[in-house]
């Protein structure tokens, strides 16, 4: 393939032009109403004439579509309502032939609260998922470990009756943080990029990649203003 800025040892994304696809909205092939892979392969002769080198797909993985995508339950799937893995090879053999990059978006900040993984996790302390994701006790006097707040309002912490503990999530509730400090969860993320790479994707966009690490102390951020109910953490900490 061509390099966009014509320097054939430069890496390929230097000077090249992305175009974001929301998946869901973008274009529909089958007909349900919702977008697909197939929708997507259907306008890239049209995206490499408007001079694109790059597509960047939104999440095409199960989900329980709590937050458009961005609630994965399998990070090595598709989502049946947007096609299969058969769609996906296609998609990209396509795209190369139109000397374009396919660019797969991950998600490793959390998974949906429906991954087996936080299924097991939340089995007890005991079962060897649950440092997959952030556990805390609750803080001294009661209630969340610190006052952190989530991008949509409220806390960052849910409490699980099961075992007394609460669980750390940036988002929503149903979007678990992962313990990047837990070296199988890499090592499960080095095999998710192989995987993917392996159907011909050629790069990532990573979701929320300023999160993946959280301070060790869980310390309280300080506050600009009083919390209010529903509050995002950009109306606190800004």
């Amino acid at each position: 393939m061509n390099r966009p800025n014509g320097r054939p040892n430069s890496p390929w994304w230097r000077g090249a032009v992305g175009y974001e696809v929301y998946i869901r909205s973008f274009a529909d092939a089958s007909g349900d109403g919702i977008g697909d892979l197939d929708g997507i392969t259907s306008h890239l002769e049209y995206l490499a004439w408007l001079g694109i080198d790059a597509v960047w797909i939104t999440p095409f993985y199960p989900s329980p579509g709590f937050d458009h995508g961005y609630d994965v339950s399998n990070y090595t799937d598709i989502d049946p309502i947007h096609g299969s893995l058969g769609d996906f090879d296609r998609l990209v053999d396509r795209a190369h032939s139109l000397g374009m990059r396919v660019v797969v978006d991950i998600v490793p900040n959390h998974s949906s609260s429906r991954h087996p993984w936080f299924l097991e996790a939340a089995k007890g302390p005991e079962n060897a998922y649950r440092d997959f994701y952030i556990w805390r006790d609750p803080a001294p006097g009661g209630g969340p470990p610190n006052n952190w707040v989530s991008h949509f309002g409220g806390p960052t912490w849910t409490f699980d009756e099961n075992s007394g503990q609460y669980y750390c999530h940036l988002f929503l509730p149903e979007q678990p943080d992962l313990n990047w400090d837990n070296g199988r969860v890499r090592g499960h993320f080095d095999e998710i990029l192989r995987f993917w790479m392996d159907c011909g994707a050629d790069g990532f966009r990573i979701d929320v990649v300023q999160g993946l690490i959280k301070s060790s102390e869980f310390a309280d951020n300080p506050q600009l203003r009083p919390l209010r109910d529903g509050m995002t953490n950009w109306e606190v900490w800004h």
